[in-house]
């Protein structure tokens, strides 16, 4: 089953990380994708930018709003994803609970729905 485990932090205290914090941060994501990669469950992954850098579109076509920033007001921001393909959700948690992020944030792990390719694709 494939599951995305999308990591929660606080953009605030991200930002306010020296160069040295960030760089001495960056070995345990490394080991961490190593790991996943290595037991062979990984199927994708990327850091996001900040929210400030999103842009939020409601409503379809030609009634859209277009607004600068997230969706929502939140104190923890999506700040990236892993794609997973786990045997089971037990499973899919505990790589969850491995992830650097869960020591400082949260770590949602939700499973992926099986939609039909359409024909001709």
């Amino acid at each position: 089953m494939r599951y995305m485990l999308l990591i929660y932090g606080n953009e605030a205290a991200r930002a306010a990380m020296t160069e040295a914090e960030r760089s001495a941060d960056m070995p345990q994501w490394i080991q961490y994708t190593n790991d996943l990669q290595q037991a062979g469950v990984l199927r994708g992954g990327d850091a996001l930018h900040f929210t400030t850098a999103a842009t939020t579109v409601r409503g379809p076509g030609s009634s859209a709003i277009v607004t600068d920033g997230p969706f929502a007001e939140t104190k923890e921001a999506l700040g990236g994803y892993y794609l997973i393909d786990t045997p089971s959700l037990d499973e899919a948690i505990e790589w969850a609970k491995k992830c650097p992020g869960a020591a400082y944030g949260a770590v949602e792990v939700r499973p992926l729905m099986d939609m039909p390719v359409p024909e001709g694709q």
